[in-house]
């Protein structure tokens, strides 16, 4: 029998603040830049396995729509970050993602990303030909660690 995975009614959690104002398309989408483990292979076929613990930094993209109270909140945060770097309170966040298997079991996907900092300012365009682009923030935030569970 074949495998199946119906998703939806993902969360994204931002400093104890449910996200609500998504854009379209992607919303949130979490990367991991670094590999976890690094392999390279010595003489006569020795070889060497080492943990990388850059494996754990994760980047998140999120996509609000321009000028929503989400919008108006990490856009503060920011300003924060700026305003007093040594003094600014790091992002904690929580993704939660479930999968149904079709038989009415869910499994919960959850990230929970301690450490946050944003790394880039939201940009804006503007567009006469109907690109709705225009009419979305996005945010960066790099965070220093990472932890996946599945229950």
């Amino acid at each position: 029998m074949s495998t199946v995975a119906l998703t939806g009614k993902d969360t994204i959690i931002i400093d104890d603040r449910i996200i609500a104002d998504s854009a379209d398309g992607d919303t949130g989408v979490l990367e991991f830049p670094n590999n976890l483990f690094e392999v390279k292979q010595g003489k006569n076929g020795n070889v060497i396995y080492a943990f990388n613990a850059q494996g754990k930094l994760a980047n998140f993209t999120l996509r609000l729509i321009r000028g929503s109270a989400d919008d108006k909140y990490m856009m503060s945060r920011i300003q924060e970050a700026i305003n007093d770097p040594p003094g600014f309170i790091l992002f904690q966040a929580e993704l939660f993602k479930r999968t149904g298997d079709g038989k009415g079991n869910v499994t919960s996907d959850i990230y929970q990303l301690p450490g946050g900092i944003p790394t880039k300012m939201p940009a804006a365009k503007e567009n006469v030909a109907g690109d709705t682009e225009q009419a979305v923030s996005i945010y960066a935030i790099s965070f220093g660690n990472s932890q996946r569970s599945l229950g």
